[in-house]
């Protein structure tokens, strides 16, 4: 199993909650960095097809840290479903991956 992952996950259309996620994950170390960009997503929901304006977060981190990862998200997203994704690391720069060790081990 790869030591890092993305995890992606997406909040409603809100820029506040995107923001207090993506901070909070980096002020808990829990994540070392989350980048965010807005998105279209359509798909089927309680039996309609919905399309909704979203931001996805793709937040940086280390594997060992994903079941943290997902309850901090689950207990503060407004989705009763959201999306929550990990992604595995197979390579990187060294140097990029140290930092990312550094950033959510306390430095």
């Amino acid at each position: 199993m790869s030591e890092y992952c993305v995890i992606l996950t997406t909040t409603t259309g809100s820029q506040e909650e995107a923001d207090a996620i993506a901070m909070g994950l980096v002020e808990a170390r829990l994540a070392a960095c989350v980048q965010q960009t807005p998105i279209r997503s359509t798909y089927r929901w309680e039996g309609k097809v919905v399309k909704d304006e979203e931001i996805l977060l793709l937040i940086k981190t280390r594997t060992g840290l994903y079941p943290l990862v997902e309850a901090w998200i689950t207990a503060r997203h407004s989705y009763d479903t959201p999306e929550i994704i990990m992604l595995p690391v197979t390579d990187g720069l060294d140097d990029y991956l140290r930092w990312v060790d550094e950033e959510t081990r306390g430095g």
